[in-house]
């Protein structure tokens, strides 16, 4: 038996305070991602073939001067749209050629011929990239979404350059090509923004500002007007002043990419973000690099951080004037405990948003593949927890309502008392055939379904031992899904239907 010592030194039982992070800010990197400023810089390229030409157009368009090293046609060369800052050298390249060049390039059939070039760029200092030779390069090319002079550059450090292409296909979806007049409007700003006596957190605000018009007015050009109303808010000494702010955040079931679009812009303009246990660290990381991060996990039947220190903490952060993310698993409304942060929050006159999020609930249903209403069958959807703050069985539920055969009912935080809630569901009459789930870190990798009718729901999760959050469905529609026909029938069509024309059945 362990001593009392050891069980004081055991982190999974020692009190929870709110606290640092601890990891660092950001995971290791295959590759440092940077922009070469190459305005009336030379360049020298070496190649023959279209690809090599495609790179001297790629870098003409990024102001530098190039020198092409490469026997072409005339025919070759017309197929690009070469200026007078690329220049065709019709000869070999020498050591000298690479004096004063700011980046070297180089397209060569053989290894011999690729060592050679890298060799010499190196004698004169010069970082070097050979094409399609990733073991010889000091920098590599990645996939370009243009919206100058905002640019984003996309690699995969060569490992994947057709999903590479990928991923910039769905970036240039969300950036409409309109986003590059406000890219324009802000580097034509910025002169006027640092001009003005403004401290770090008013020139922060207006960027901020700046960018939720861009966000929300995407296809319209900046004008003059949008210009002189973001400065004179950011010039007003009252707004200076003003206290920071709170945002109740829904961080959604697990995977970031249900994240909603707002969430995204939250974080990445936190000071300060304070997250529960249940959000995935992928999300956690999608904030601001310089945003403190605050851990205040809530830990289902172990030693949590107080919620009434987690609402001071608040009130504090923001009297200190900064802009704090509270993140929460699922949706910040739905038993999150909100309305204690939401009701510490007016008390002290913190002003405060919530950004809502996707709902365990939800997204249960939708990993299970779970409409959680059908007409004629399930008119209405109840949420419950079976948890209270003792970490017992509420004895104040609508059991009537729960055992409705009409109804869809999501039970949340309802692991540990699952078997008591099945117990006294059947006793208060619901059909002990009616089908149930219970599904294990909805939308996660480590995703995971038991299906089972509700009388024998909890024996199987038992044996099958739950070791993530997890949320239970039950109702007549749960049926239907072909989660639940797999393991209940063996089979994916509906092999007992509860649906009849004018009533529920049971069987």
């Amino acid at each position: 038996m362990p001593s009392p010592k050891e069980i004081a030194e055991d982190p999974e039982d020692a009190p929870r305070r709110p606290g640092g992070l601890g990891a660092s800010r950001i995971g290791e990197l295959t590759t440092l991602p940077v922009f070469f400023v190459l305005g009336d810089r030379r360049v020298i390229l070496a190649g023959s073939s279209a690809g090599a030409l495609w790179k001297a157009e790629l870098l003409q368009a990024a102001g530098a001067r190039v020198d092409l090293f490469g026997e072409f046609s005339a025919e070759d060369l017309a197929q690009f749209t070469l200026g007078t800052h690329v220049r065709h050298q019709h000869r070999h390249w020498m050591d000298a050629d690479f004096k004063g060049a700011t980046l070297a390039i180089g397209e060569f059939e053989s290894e011999a011929a690729a060592s050679s070039f890298r060799a010499a760029a190196h004698r004169a200092g010069v970082p070097v990239n050979i094409v399609d030779r990733p073991a010889l390069c000091d920098f590599q090319f990645g996939s370009i979404v243009n919206r100058s002079p905002l640019v984003i550059g996309i690699s995969t450090t060569g490992a994947a350059p057709v999903f590479s292409q990928a991923v910039r296909a769905q970036i240039e979806t969300l950036l409409p090509a309109g986003f590059a007049e406000w890219a324009k409007a802000a580097e034509a700003w910025r002169p006027l923004v640092q001009g003005l006596d403004l401290d770090f957190r008013a020139r922060r605000g207006f960027w901020e500002a700046f960018t939720g018009e861009a966000l929300s007015r995407p296809t319209e050009a900046p004008s003059d007007e949008t210009r002189d109303a973001l400065l004179d808010r950011a010039g007003d000494p009252s707004a200076r002043k003003q206290l920071g702010t709170v945002l109740l955040v829904g961080a959604g079931p697990g995977d970031p990419e249900l994240l909603t679009l707002r969430a995204v812009r939250v974080l990445q303009s936190a000071d300060v973000v304070l997250f529960d246990d249940l959000v995935s660290p992928a999300i956690v990381d999608m904030a601001r690099r310089e945003a403190a991060r605050i851990t205040v996990g809530k830990r289902g039947h172990k030693p949590s951080c107080g919620q009434d220190e987690i609402s001071a903490l608040l009130v504090q952060l923001a009297r200190e004037g900064k802009k704090v993310v509270r993140l929460k698993g699922g949706d910040p409304t739905i038993f999150g405990r909100a309305n204690e942060e939401i009701e510490a929050l007016r008390a002290a006159g913190i002003p405060f948003e919530i950004v809502p999020g996707v709902t365990a609930a939800s997204g249960a249903a939708a990993a299970a593949g779970v409409s959680l209403t059908e007409r004629d069958i399930a008119r209405r959807v109840q949420f419950i927890t079976a948890h209270t703050k003792e970490g017992q069985l509420p004895d104040d539920l609508d059991w009537q309502a729960l055992s409705d055969p009409r109804a869809t009912t999501a039970v949340y935080m309802g692991v540990k008392t699952l078997p008591l809630l099945v117990e006294r569901l059947l006793l208060s009459g619901i059909a002990p055939q009616i089908p149930a789930l219970f599904i294990q870190s909805a939308s996660l990798p480590q995703e995971r379904i038991i299906a089972a009718p509700l009388s024998e729901l909890s024996a199987k999760v038992a044996a099958q031992g739950p070791s993530g959050p997890g949320l239970v469905l039950i109702g007549a529609v749960v049926g239907h899904s072909e989660s639940y026909t797999k393991q209940v029938y063996g089979q994916a069509s509906l092999a007992k239907s509860w649906q009849k024309k004018d009533k529920i059945v049971t069987t």
